[in-house]
């Protein structure tokens, strides 16, 4: 037998408050995702996407959106909801799916139907022949259905990740600061460099983790970045070995960390030579740009990077990996089954190599990032204790990819950079570092050449941050903003809400035109007061059930910390 198309989940039978095709009743939700803006968020009637029926109820018209290749999240997140916005009723999925998946919403007659999962044959190449006998499970689909907004169904889609987020060190449950020199070096890292970085970092900050990105790695001269695959050690840069290093940062009081996109080797190394052990299409080597691939279905494969990754962390003394991840494989890849599924089972073997490594490094934090946020999805989100939000290091956006997110990733999970320069304004400082308050808080920038009151401000942001470690780690986040389209030119202002029974957190970002507007917060149920204030001269009222902010600047970030009174 001969599967094409198989999903893993159907609902069907929408809207059930509706006798007949609910009209001007139903909106779909969904999040597309772009390098360096991930999770806009898009709600259509489904009028606007065409999917009325027809005068007779004749004909199947589909809404059909996912993703091809080993970048899941690249157009759109693996997410999907319809709302009856007459009911207040919502019914979402999210679909771990760490390669090609599909989602589509169909309807025939009156019947609305939202379903999915893994891709087709003519969507994403998959086929799965079955002998007698033989079984295939589909992967796992999330499902949710509430009563509210989506803010309310956000949240319980990604209640289902908390139970993985806890299997992770236990010293993830402080979300502690890191900082990565990426933005520092720019790929340029040395002993010495790194060094100078940490004792600036352990004189003024709470910094526990440092991680010392891509540039470590020996290379030609005149190679640019990325130069991977052989992964030898740059004797010039580091002299003493990276396990040196190591020891060096872990007397200082640090974590120390290292950057590894361990799934491809690239021109000009040795290993983009090893073409019997690089993922094949039609009988040759898949090569992207200047990277080909490694076959991690292939038992040498697995041996080879065993020896170059995990035994470096191990024997290094590292205890935090980044793992990057930055192109995409084609739909299909060559193997025993359809090409579809080949890539399936490809990247079910990466994630087991990554599951190896946590095994053979205990204790080890690991780091998912792809370009950023392209692997933003439930299956390595779970697998890993912490991701990139996002490339976006240095951008007015970080403050409302970050809310976005809140949508889709627990907070827990979420590293939000935070790029310090000497040339920046304390203002400027102080915008992003409030930024990280919606997730972890990862520095970067020259930290060598801050002043004394650059770094303090660093040092009273991570004060601050501390005091509501349990809220992002435990609450629930409600989006509030009045700005326009454009996020390279961000307007008007943004809250995030996020709370616990007895603790909230509320982190205001104002954007251009916005100093003249009161910020008006609608709050969670129950008698709050401000307990705590980020970058506010004095507290803000609260009023109605609301929190009232005014005169702040344009380009502002601002954090409340409140708590229920003692009845």
């Amino acid at each position: 037998m001969e599967l094409e198309y198989l999903t893993t989940f159907s609902l069907g039978g929408m809207t059930p408050f509706h006798s007949a095709d609910a009209p001007e009743q139903l909106r779909l939700h969904r999040f597309r995702a772009t390098w360096s803006a991930e999770a806009r968020h898009e709600a259509l009637m489904l009028e606007e996407l065409n999917l009325e029926r027809s005068w007779i109820g004749f004909s199947r018209r589909t809404e059909r959106f996912g993703q091809c290749g080993s970048l899941p999240v690249r157009q759109f997140f693996p997410f999907a909801a319809l709302e009856d916005v007459a009911a207040g009723v919502f019914w979402g999925v999210q679909i771990p799916a760490p390669g090609s998946w599909h989602l589509e919403v169909s309807r025939c007659k009156d019947q609305v139907i939202l379903s999915g999962g893994l891709p087709t044959a003519d969507f994403g190449e998959w086929n799965r022949g079955l002998e007698p006998g033989e079984t295939f499970a589909t992967p796992p689909a999330i499902v949710a259905s509430c009563a509210g907004d989506v803010d309310d169904l956000c949240q319980a889609l990604t209640a289902a990740q908390i139970e993985a987020a806890e299997q992770h060190p236990v010293s993830e449950r402080e979300l502690p600061t890191i900082f990565n020199e990426w933005c520092s070096s720019w790929g340029e890292p040395s002993h010495d460099y790194v060094l100078a970085t940490a004792k600036r970092l352990k004189e003024f900050t709470h910094t526990s983790i440092l991680v010392i990105d891509d540039g470590w790695a020996a290379k030609p001269p005149g190679e640019g970045i990325q130069f991977n695959g052989d992964w030898e050690v740059d004797t010039v840069k580091f002299p003493g070995s990276l396990r040196s290093t190591c020891d060096a940062l872990r007397e200082l009081g640090f974590t120390p960390g290292l950057w590894f996109e361990l799934e491809a080797a690239t021109k000009g190394t040795r290993a983009f030579g090893m073409e019997d052990r690089h993922l094949r299409r039609a009988g040759k080597t898949i090569q992207v740009g200047k990277r080909r691939f490694w076959d991690l279905r292939d038992p040498l494969t697995r041996d080879y990077l065993t020896e170059k990754v995990t035994a470096r962390l191990r024997d290094d003394g590292f205890g935090y990996l980044k793992i990057d991840y930055n192109e995409t494989l084609p739909s299909g890849v060559d193997g025993p089954h359809g090409p579809g599924e080949n890539l399936r089972e490809h990247l079910l073997a990466v994630q087991s190599f990554i599951t190896g490594i946590r095994r053979e490094v205990p204790g080890i934090v690991i780091e998912n990032c792809s370009s950023g946020g392209h692997r933003l999805e439930p299956s390595f989100l779970g697998l890993c204790a912490q991701s990139s939000f996002s490339d976006a290091h240095e951008t007015l956006s970080i403050p409302i990819i970050s809310a976005n997110l809140h949508r889709l990733v627990l907070p827990r999970q979420l590293q939000v950079w935070c790029v310090v320069h000497k040339s920046d304004s304390l203002a400027r400082i102080r915008y992003g570092l409030a930024a990280t308050f919606l997730g972890r808080m990862c520095l970067s920038g020259d930290v060598k050449d801050l002043s004394d009151e650059q770094l303090g401000e660093i040092r009273a942001a991570q004060d601050f941050y501390r005091l509501n470690v349990s809220i992002i780690r435990e609450g629930r986040s409600r989006v509030h903003s009045e700005i326009g389209l454009s996020w390279n030119y961000p307007r008007g202002w943004q809250a995030v809400v996020r709370d616990t029974p007895h603790e909230a957190l509320v982190v205001v970002h104002t954007f251009d035109a916005s100093a003249a507007c009161a910020i008006i917060v609608p709050l969670p149920a129950g008698s709050w007061e401000v307990k705590d204030t980020y970058n506010l001269t004095e507290a803000p009222a609260i009023e109605g059930g609301e929190l009232r902010i005014e005169g702040l600047e344009d380009f502002t970030g601002v954090a409340v910390r409140l708590v229920q009174k003692e009845r």
